[in-house]
Formats: C-alpha cells, sequence, structure tokens
C-alpha cells in the first residue's frame, strides 16, 4: 500500500474547511484520511482497525455537523484516530500514545472537540443527552451527535440512556456504528438484533432498497429486520418503541448514502434519532479486514506487508500464565468455569475456552451483570472466576459490594492490567483494586509478585470456598522466573521474607517486588541492609510478618502499584492500633501519586509516580534519617 499524495487533506485544517468540499471532495478527502491513519498507526501502534472503520462517517458527520458548537460524542473513542487528524491534530499524529503525545482515545483537555472524554464503553448517549438538555437550558452548546458500536450498545448504560433520551423526547442524534465486532465478537440478543431495520422516516426509502444494497450490507438488512421484530417484514423497532425515530440501514462507507441521510436527519429531526450505519471495522487496509481480531490493537507494523513488530522479552505474559493455568485447575476440577465481559483473548480465558468451551462464558459488555452472574453460580456450587481488568472491574462495583461481598460468595476475581499500563494512559490504569475490594469484610486480597506467584494464586482461588476472594497482576510480560508444574495453594493470609537484612524492611505487594530487590542492592552499596518482604495478602493481613518488619527495623517502607488507600493504609492502620508507631517505628507507604497519570511507556509512567528502585532507596534513605551505617537493628 503506497502512500498517495494527499492535496485535499492538506487543505484541511479543521472541520470548517469541510464545508467548502463538495461531495465527490469529501469521497476523496476519505479515502486520503483511511491512509493517514494506516501510515500514522504503523509508526505509532494503537487501534487501527476501529478506526478505520469509521473514516467516512468520520468525514460526513464534520461535514454535516457544526463541531465543535456542535457537540460530537465517540462511545469509547478508540476510533477517533480519523477525527483527531481533522480536527487540528494532524501534525501531532506521530506522538500518538506516547508520553508527552495525544491520548489514544479523547480527552477533554486536548482538544474543544473532544467535549466528553472517553476510553471505556456505552457512555456516549447519556452524555450526548446531556449536552442537549444543556442545549435547551440555554447553554451555548449546540446539537449533541452519540456514535455508539454494535458492541457498547448492548451495555446496559446505554439502554439506560436510551430509555431516558425517549422518555424526554429531545433533539439528539444517536449514530449506530454496526460493524459487527467489538473486541471479540459481539455476543448475546442485541447482536442478533441488528439487522433489517430498514424504513426511513427522512428518506422515504423504496421497498426494495434492501436487495439493492451490496452484498454484506444486505446481510446487516436482513439482520436487523429479523432481530428486531422477529418477522422477516417486521413494522416497528426497539429503538421507536423506546421513543426514537429510526434511519437504517445506511452503508457506513458510501458517502453518497451517508451525506443526505445526515443532511436530512439534522434538517427534521424533532426528537431523538437513531442513524444505523453499517461498516466493516478495518475497512480499506486488507490486513486488518482478513485479521480475526481486525487490527482492533496492534503494535508497530509494516504497511505493506502488515506484519506487527514483535516484543523483544522472552518471558511469557502474565495474561497467558493466567490463562493456563486457570485451565489446569479446570482440568482437575469440573466446577471451575469463568466468566469475561467481551475480553476473551485479553484476559486469557481464551484458552481455557479452546479447551472447555461449554464452561466459558462471555456476558458482553456488561460488567455489572457478569459480576453478579458469577455471584449466582458460586451460589449455585460452582467455582467461577470472573475475569476481568481491573479499570473495568470498576464498573461493576455496587455489584461486587451487594451481591458478592455482603452474601460471601465464593466468586474468584482474576484482575488483569493492575498498576500502571502504558500507551492507554490512565483510563486504563488498574490503580483502585486494592482499595475497592481490600475494605470489603470478608474478601481476600492477593497480588502476584511474579508469574510464578500468579500461578500458586489462581490455584489459591480455586481450593478457596470462604466468601470472595481476588487476584491482581500486571499487563505484558513476566520477570522470567520458572514455572511450576502445578501451582501450590498458598496459606490464606501470609506472606514471605525474599532477603534478609538489619536496618531497613521494605514490604512490597504485588509486581513491584523485583524492583525492591533493585533497591535493596542499592541500599547494600550505601551500607545499609535491607531486607525484602513479598506480603502476598493485602487482606487478610499478614500481622504477624508486620509486626516482625516493625520490631527489627529502624524503618519499614510498604511498596505498592496502587492507589493511596490501600495496601500501605491496611498496614498503617494495623501498626497504629498495636501502638507501634508509638515507639518511634518509622514508616513510609509508597503508592501511586493522588492523580491520573497520562500515558506513556510503563517505565516513564512509573518514574513519573516516584515508584522505581532509586526512589524507592531514597524513600528508605529518607526515612532512616541520619547517616545510614549509624542504624542498627531496633528490638522492641
Amino acid at each position: 500500500m503506497t502512500r498517495p499524495a494527499t492535496p485535499t487533506l492538506d487543505r484541511v485544517a479543521g472541520p470548517s474547511d469541510l464545508k467548502a468540499l463538495d461531495d465527490a471532495e469529501l469521497n476523496v478527502l476519505a479515502d486520503e484520511l483511511r491512509s493517514e491513519v494506516v501510515h500514522t498507526v504503523s509508526q505509532t501502534g494503537g487501534h487501527l482497525g476501529s478506526s478505520l472503520g469509521v473514516v467516512e462517517l468520520t468525514v460526513a458527520i464534520h461535514a454535516v455537523f457544526n463541531t465543535p458548537f456542535d457537540k460530537l460524542v465517540w462511545d469509547v473513542g478508540h476510533q477517533c484516530y480519523p477525527h483527531k487528524v481533522l480536527t487540528g491534530r494532524r501534525a501531532r499524529m506521530l506522538s500518538l500514545r506516547q508520553g508527552g503525545g495525544l491520548s489514544g482515545f479523547t480527552k477533554r483537555s486536548e482538544s474543544e472537540f473532544d467535549p466528553f472524554g472517553a476510553a471505556h464503553s456505552s457512555t456516549s448517549i447519556s452524555a450526548a443527552l446531556g449536552f442537549a438538555v444543556a442545549r435547551d437550558m440555554g447553554q451555548a452548546t449546540g446539537d449533541a451527535v452519540a456514535v455508539i458500536g454494535d458492541g457498547s450498545i448492548s451495555a446496559g448504560m446505554a439502554y439506560e440512556a436510551m430509555n431516558n433520551a425517549g422518555a424526554e423526547g429531545r433533539r439528539l442524534f444517536v449514530i449506530l456504528n454496526d460493524n459487527e465486532m467489538s473486541i471479540a465478537p459481539p455476543v448475546g440478543a442485541m447482536s442478533s438484533y441488528l439487522s433489517g431495520l430498514y424504513v426511513s422516516p427522512f428518506t422515504q426509502m423504496a421497498e426494495g432498497f434492501e436487495a439493492a444494497l451490496p452484498g454484506p450490507i444486505r446481510e446487516h438488512a436482513r439482520r436487523a429486520r429479523q432481530l428486531v421484530t422477529g418477522l422477516p417484514g417486521g413494522q416497528g423497532t426497539l429503538f421507536e418503541e423506546l421513543g426514537f425515530s429510526y434511519v437504517g440501514p445506511v452503508d457506513g462507507h458510501d458517502m453518497g448514502q451517508l451525506l443526505p441521510v445526515l443532511r436530512a436527519a439534522r434538517a427534521r429531526a424533532t426528537g431523538p434519532v437513531l442513524i444505523h450505519a453499517c461498516t466493516v471495522k478495518g475497512k480499506g487496509y486488507a490486513p486488518a479486514e482478513t485479521s480475526s481480531d481486525k487490527y482492533h490493537g496492534v503494535a508497530k507494523f509494516d504497511v505493506i506487508s502488515g506484519t506487527q513488530k514483535k516484543s523483544k522479552g522472552n518471558a511469557p505474559s502474565y495474561t497467558s500464565v493466567f490463562g493456563k493455568a486457570l485451565t489446569a485447575e479446570a482440568e482437575r476440577d469440573p466446577k471451575v468455569v469463568a466468566v469475561t465481559a467481551a475480553m476473551p483473548s485479553g484476559t486469557g480465558v481464551n484458552i481455557m475456552a479452546d479447551r472447555f468451551p461449554a464452561r466459558v462464558f462471555d456476558v458482553g459488555i456488561a460488567e455489572q451483570h457478569g459480576v453478579t452472574f458469577a455471584a449466582g453460580m458460586a451460589a449455585g456450587g460452582l467455582k467461577p472466576f470472573c475475569a476481568i481488568y481491573s479499570t473495568f472491574l470498576q464498573r461493576g462495583y455496587d455489584q461486587i459490594v451487594h451481591d458478592v461481598a455482603l452474601q460471601g460468595l465464593p466468586v474468584r476475581f482474576a484482575i488483569d492490567r493492575a498498576g500502571l499500563v502504558g500507551a492507554d494512559g490512565a483510563t486504563h490504569a488498574g490503580s483502585f483494586d486494592i482499595a475497592y475490594l481490600a475494605n470489603l469484610p470478608g474478601f481476600t486480597v492477593m497480588a502476584a509478585a511474579d508469574e510464578a506467584e500468579l500461578v500458586h494464586m489462581v490455584a489459591t482461588a480455586a481450593e478457596h470456598d470462604d466468601g470472595p476472594i481476588a487476584f491482581r497482576y500486571p499487563r505484558g510480560e513476566g520477570v522470567g522466573v520458572e514455572l511450576p508444574e502445578r501451582g501450590t495453594p498458598l496459606a490464606i493470609g501470609k506472606g514471605r521474607i525474599v532477603r534478609e537484612g538489619e536496618t531497613v524492611a521494605l514490604l512490597s505487594f504485588g509486581a513491584h517486588l523485583s524492583e525492591c530487590l533493585k533497591a535493596a542492592e542499592d541500599l547494600a552499596a550505601m551500607g545499609i541492609s535491607a531486607t525484602v518482604a513479598d506480603a502476598r495478602f493485602a487482606k487478610p493481613l499478614d500481622t504477624d510478618l508486620v509486626g516482625q518488619l516493625a520490631r527489627q527495623h529502624a524503618a519499614l517502607i510498604t511498596v505498592e502499584t496502587g492507589a493511596r488507600g490501600g495496601f500501605g493504609a491496611h498496614v498503617l492502620h494495623h501498626l497504629a492500633e498495636k501502638g507501634a508507631l508509638d515507639r518511634g517505628l518509622k514508616i513510609r507507604t509508597m503508592t501511586l501519586p493522588d492523580r491520573f497519570i497520562d500515558q506513556a511507556s510503563p517505565a516513564e509512567m512509573y518514574a513519573d509516580a516516584g515508584l522505581t528502585a532509586d526512589r524507592i532507596a531514597a524513600k528508605a534513605v529518607e526515612a532512616l534519617g541520619a547517616v545510614p551505617g549509624r542504624f542498627g537493628a531496633v528490638r522492641a
């Protein structure tokens, strides 16, 4: 794929410039924009397939509506690269997802053309309705347009928003980007419901419109009609029952359909309108179109072949280690089942699904349902592993409290992407799970120091039937330790000492154990003897270990890759209750800072957070507060 000259794109400094282009020029612009996105992402990595799928939609929306006065809200935001190119950020696109560069999602602080930030799904209709109410109450805002995918619209929040919007009856535009694929193939009844809804109140499409559509779009139309009404020629749609005027389906890659429909909708709408656009994820770039994941998220790649650059590391990823360990437990125990929320490959449960497909359940983008579904299975005698990223598990917190913890049900939470995650930035960081789980009565909360520990924690969770249990682990490769053939259940609430010292104790919770060991080496070079311990459990806390470290050292430093109020807070609370602080123990807690950290490499983000080996060593020296050699063991 060679990069053509882009004279039309060069004439576009912002969306207002699209108003001077005729429809033929807008079509050319879309082709040039697609090429621009492919070449950009080949050098930066990122969410390619979703962005390629909305190129024509992006051009058409900005050509018809008056952004930024009109508010364009992208659901999730991972498809916003064409939008960023057209809204004055083209020159900065090579900084995408890098430190100090552009976010991979929409972000209010980045541009006035991003009126609402997003990186989690199913928020767009709610936000757009909020803008519509603000407009109707006299605020300086125009029309509100939400673009939401067929995967995202299946989530409960989207239905709640549509129900409210229909009842409000306010002028609002929802564009359903139906590509039959989110990250994994969408699941559930809604996925089977979206095609055949083709009667347009604006364009008065003829009875034979469906037959005249190209093959893939014709299939969308047939599918939707049958899915929504259950009849070959249904008269109404779910969206119309909710109070929306329904338009579609239209070919989301045909500017000849998109532009007239959007113009007619904008000119004639008085209430909420849903425009059903059928698109192809990865459209226009063959390697993406033919890939099973449609190049949803890619590393840097060669444009001609589509070959992605491989990681240089040799250690397996934590995700794959979890998936294999879970499958091993499932082989030993037929009660083991797995639940994921639209992320089977992202969480590693696809490995178990290949072996035991009937025991793995993908509930779609529905974390709330997934948690309670797992709770029901636990109440029924099964052993459910609920595998959800830390940042997405936040979406099901009420269910964790009310449906799991309050009832003491043994749901096993496998929490991937714990800590800072790199290019996806603050929206995907696993910052809060330690705090939001460890404060719940009856919860057991673990964190894996390395991939071998993760295998043992999977076995621990499988055996654990006394209430809910969670274990967290980071994104990316492990540290390269030898993996056990089989996980051995850990003693609940017991940590371990991995390096003996005398002066200062470094107590790690989770995957920063390796940084603590490096810090101990740095301290040794200064003449400071350091003990390094792996807590393993934030709850129940190993109070014997904490007490031992407090009695035998002049200072105690806790280290965790989570927000304030987590593991260190529990250690502090225990020591305060036991009076250890009254005896002059010098204790410091090292956590993520009380702010959100923007995207960069994980190493850069942890440096920004002050959680590197040299900063841990410096914190120890600061806690000791004098010449290191003057400190010996403190016996209390």
